[in-house]
């Protein structure tokens, strides 16, 4: 049994709900390797096969409407939100933050705030938001989230190429630990543990701790299915993440965030999203022949039962 991500590479909550939901119902997705697009994997995405979904979004409305219908799946899920304080200068293709929280507590009141883990992800620093704004904002959106949520996840923003000259600095140390420090101090007070996400210093002594997004012991919880206790060797290094297939694809997301490392290039997310064909087993396209075949052979039951899906 796997763990599926869904998905570090695109937003499919916001942008992608009703291929989500035909792939769920037809059990299957197909993903193209990123790094050779000449291999498809064929992703069961049945109740057997799937130890719990890891949602990843910025806004997951798009699913309210059809949460009976993950309910009824019957495999373990999660989400993990990403709430910030950033403006369309930003994040332009998403809604007004009052919006998203209000969205954010009416998902937690559905299915819990264990499973509705909130992602302050990343600390960019700029004009707009130094030190001081992220602590003043990070206060007010705790006191919004109060009881909607136990988790925060932060981590402060890598410095990809794409972000030289766009007046965003880099996070030094002393910053992070001030931040560190009191997103500590202020999400304690609203009874929410802050977790760091690949950061290279140990935060410890501000009361932040080191921790996988897609965490083993809370699909082991939510599952009742034993988690094998190991990384993720396709993450980044400083990744503590269980295993787990992502069904997205990179240049998809039409969020448009200055930070996103999942987007390269503007021109070729228009390019793949109207490639996009939600009856398509692949997020982006439709299978080639060889594809097709891949469907034919990875859906024997004899393969099932042999775990080769």
């Amino acid at each position: 049994m796997r763990i599926v991500s869904i998905s570090r590479r695109t937003d499919i909550p916001a942008f992608y709900s009703p291929w989500l939901f035909r792939r769920l119902k037809e059990g299957y997705a197909l993903v193209r390797n990123p790094r050779n697009a000449k291999q498809t994997r064929f992703v069961s995405l049945k109740p057997e096969d799937v130890r719990c979904f890891v949602f990843w979004t910025k806004d997951a409305r798009p699913m309210f409407a059809r949460l009976d219908e993950l309910e009824a799946h019957e495999s373990a899920f999660y989400f993990m939100w990403t709430v910030t304080p950033y403006g369309p200068e930003i994040e332009p293709g998403f809604p007004r933050k009052e919006e998203i929280v209000s969205a954010f507590r009416q998902l937690s009141g559905r299915i819990g705030p264990r499973r509705t883990i909130w992602r302050y992800d990343p600390v960019v620093l700029d004009d707009s938001f130094p030190v001081r704004k992220h602590l003043e904002a990070f206060a007010r959106m705790c006191a919004s989230l109060d009881g909607a949520t136990e988790r925060c996840i932060v981590s402060f923003v890598d410095m990809y190429r794409k972000l030289r000259g766009k007046g965003i600095t880099e996070v030094g140390e002393e910053d992070m630990r001030i931040i560190a420090r009191g997103f500590s101090e202020i999400a304690g007070a609203h009874g929410i543990a802050v977790q760091t996400c690949c950061e290279a210093a140990d935060f410890g002594a501000e009361g932040c701790f080191p921790g996988g997004c897609i965490d083993a012991a809370l699909v082991e919880e939510l599952s009742g299915k034993p988690v094998p206790e190991k990384k993720d060797a396709g993450q980044r290094p400083l990744c503590r993440c269980a295993p787990s297939v992502d069904i997205g694809a990179y240049d998809t997301c039409p969020g448009g965030c200055a930070y996103c490392y999942a987007t390269q290039s503007a021109a070729a997310v228009r390019a793949n999203v109207s490639r996009h064909d939600p009856t398509s087993p692949l997020l982006t396209g439709i299978p080639s022949p060889e594809e097709q075949l891949l469907i034919q052979q990875s859906r024997t039951p004899q393969q099932i039962s042999l775990g080769l899906l």
